[in-house]
Formats: structure tokens, C-alpha cells, sequence
């Protein structure tokens, strides 16, 4: 009955730890589509919101441009991603996924801005590629069985968005994807030592058990008593025997 009640409680603790994880993207998620809605409706286009590099208009889209999108296919094929990968990266590395993603979200646009071509970029795509990257290399870096499962999860769900940084398809921001698989992966190893640890095999914990308290097979034990050893006594008897008389020598005739 114990047992049951505590693999209850573990599962329900893992679905709210799910639960708080995807309140963010689905925040973040649910912004974007307002603003698509908003702009839709109103008939503005917020494209000067985007980032076009080398320019001072163009610095704002650092920060605003995931949040801008071309039409209603562009923010479809954002959404799913944002929302999964978004959740993993909050569940798994929990307080470090916020850094990561806020040094992604800069990194990315920063570079955008730095060396894209002179056009507007615009939309959430080089985050997606950011989180993927931090992802698959993080589990990589740090050795861990759990996140490189995860690793492996995300190669099977996204391996195609390797062809994305490229410069095959003029009229996406192939710019973007590209930093921000850069940025992911820089990530990854800046942070390498941070966020979860490596659960530790049985054998590590009975060696660092041992060197915390070394024992000797051959050591003495001593009681104390009033903060005085007592030495075991130990018994010597002498036992006298009289020395006996040396032979006589025997000749022959």
C-alpha cells in the first residue's frame, strides 16, 4: 500500500513539474499569436520590428523579432517546436534553461544583426534551432545517459532541421538558424559543469563512503574509559625446568 501511495506521488509530482515547465512557452507561445492576430486584424505589418543588420532601426529586432512573424504558416510552423522543445529545456535543465535561452534569444539576434544579409529577419525559428542544438550537444557534453536519451529524441524529431542553415531557401532566414545553432552549441559547453548532475553508480558512493570514514582491517580497537585507553593486560608465565646433565662418552674397546 506504502509503495502504491509513493509511486503515485512521483507521478504526480512529475506531471506538475511538466505542468510548471510549459507555462512559458505556452506564455511565450500564446504572445506571438496575439501579436499575429493583433497585426492581422489592424492590417499593420510589424515587419520594422524585425532585425536588418548593420543598421540602428535594425537594433531593436534583437529583442523583438521572435515575436514577429511573415503570415500564418510561418507562426504554424513555430508554434509546435517553441512549445515542445521549450518544455524540455525548462524541465530537464530547470533554472539554468532561463540563462540559456536569454543568452540564445541574444546571441543569435546579435549576430543576425552583425552579418546577416540586409534584408528583415524576422520570426522565432533561430531560438527553435538554438534550443534543439543546446539539447543535443548538452547531453553529449556532460556524459549523461538521461539527457543524451534526449539528445537522441531530438535528432529523431528535428534531425531535419539540419538542411535550415543553408543557404538553399533565399526567403527564410537561413542567417538566423545558423547562429542560433552556433549559439546552442556554445552554449552547451559554457555550461557543461551547470544545471543537472550525473546520478552516481553505487561503487562511487561506497568509495566516497569509505574515504569519509577509512577503516583497517588490522587496526586495534581500544576502550576508553574517563578519557584513559585501557590496554589489554597481558599474562606472561615462566615456567622453570632444570637444565639437564650433559652424556657421558661412551668408548668403545
Amino acid at each position: 500500500m506504502f509503495i502504491k501511495s509513493g509511486e503515485i506521488f512521483m507521478e504526480n509530482k512529475g506531471k506538475s513539474e511538466l505542468i510548471r515547465s510549459a507555462a512559458f512557452p505556452l506564455l511565450f507561445t500564446a504572445l506571438i499569436w496575439l501579436i499575429e492576430f493583433g497585426a492581422h486584424l489592424s492590417g499593420v505589418r510589424l515587419i520594422n520590428l524585425g532585425i536588418l543588420p548593420r543598421t540602428t532601426e535594425g537594433l531593436i529586432g534583437i529583442i523583438t523579432s521572435p515575436f514577429i512573424h511573415g503570415d500564418l504558416d510561418h507562426i504554424l510552423s513555430n508554434t509546435a517546436p517553441l512549445l515542445i522543445v521549450g518544455t524540455g529545456m525548462i524541465y530537464f535543465y530547470k533554472e539554468l534553461a532561463y540563462r540559456v535561452m536569454a543568452a540564445i534569444w541574444l546571441m543569435t539576434g546579435f549576430w543576425v544583426w552583425m552579418f546577416a544579409r540586409p534584408e528583415w529577419h524576422i520570426g522565432a525559428s533561430g531560438l527553435i534551432y538554438g534550443f534543439v542544438c543546446f539539447l543535443f550537444f548538452s547531453g553529449i557534453f556532460r556524459r549523461d545517459t538521461r539527457l543524451t536519451a534526449i539528445s537522441l529524441l531530438v535528432t529523431f524529431l528535428y534531425g531535419s532541421l539540419v538542411w535550415g542553415i543553408f543557404p538553399i531557401n533565399q526567403i527564410v532566414s537561413w542567417e538566423s538558424h545558423l547562429f542560433g545553432s552556433v549559439a546552442g552549441l556554445f552554449t552547451a559547453y559554457y555550461y557543461r559543469s551547470d544545471g543537472p548532475v550525473k546520478p552516481k553508480a553505487q561503487w562511487e558512493i561506497d568509495e566516497e563512503n569509505e574515504l569519509l570514514n577509512p577503516t583497517s582491517a588490522n587496526e586495534t580497537e581500544v576502550e576508553f574509559v574517563n578519557e584513559e585507553p585501557v590496554v589489554p593486560e597481558i599474562k606472561i608465565n615462566y615456567t622453570l625446568v632444570e637444565k639437564p646433565s650433559e652424556p657421558t662418552e661412551n668408548k668403545g674397546g
